[in-house]
C-alpha cells in the first residue's frame, strides 16, 4: 500500500499522522484538536501543506475537491476525483501513499508538538534519533515511547 501502518482519518480517529488526509481546517472538525495538539494554528498547516504540494506530485490534482491532491483523503477512502486525477497524472497508489506518509512527516516535524516531544524523549535517555522516528512512525506519544524503549532494550 505504500505505507504499511497509515493511520484512519483524524475525523475517524486517527493519530496525528492522520493529518495528511486532511481537508483543509475552514470548518470545525476534529482537524483543530489535533493541531492544537501540535501547537499548530491552522495557517501554519495550510502553508506546510501547500509548499509541500509545490515539491511534489501531490502538488497536481486540479480537479479534486480542493484543487491538490494534498487535500486528497486516504486510498482505501473512494473517491472519483482523487482517482481520476492519480491515473491522469501517472501516480501510482502506492506512491500516492508514500507521499502522503512523507507530508504527514513533514507537518509533524514542523511542529512545536514535535520538537517538545523529541526533548522530552532525550531528557528521559532516549537518543535524538530513536525519539524522531518513533514520533514520526507513530504519531503517538504513548507508542512512541513505548516504541523507543523497546528499540533501546534491544541493544
Amino acid at each position: 500500500m505504500g505505507w504499511e501502518n497509515a493511520p484512519s482519518h483524524i475525523c475517524r480517529g486517527g493519530d496525528l499522522r492522520g493529518l495528511a488526509f486532511c481537508c483543509p481546517p475552514i470548518k470545525y472538525c476534529p482537524i483543530h484538536k489535533a493541531l492544537a495538539v501540535l501547537k499548530m494554528s491552522p495557517e501554519e498547516f495550510i502553508r506546510i501543506k501547500e509548499e509541500f504540494g509545490k515539491r511534489t506530485k501531490l502538488g497536481l490534482g486540479e480537479n479534486t475537491c480542493f484543487g491538490s491532491l494534498v487535500w486528497c483523503c486516504k486510498i482505501t477512502k473512494p473517491c472519483p476525483y482523487r482517482d481520476y486525477e492519480l491515473a491522469k497524472n501517472n501516480i501510482s497508489p502506492d506512491e500516492y501513499m508514500e507521499l502522503k506518509k512523507q507530508l504527514a512527516e513533514e507537518i509533524i516535524r514542523n511542529s512545536q508538538f514535535f520538537k517538545e516531544a523529541v526533548e522530552v524523549f532525550v531528557k528521559k535517555g532516549i537518543p535524538k534519533d530513536i525519539a524522531e522516528k518513533c514520533i514520526l512512525e507513530t504519531g503517538d506519544l504513548k507508542k512512541a515511547y513505548e516504541m523507543a524503549i523497546k528499540m533501546i532494550d534491544k541493544d
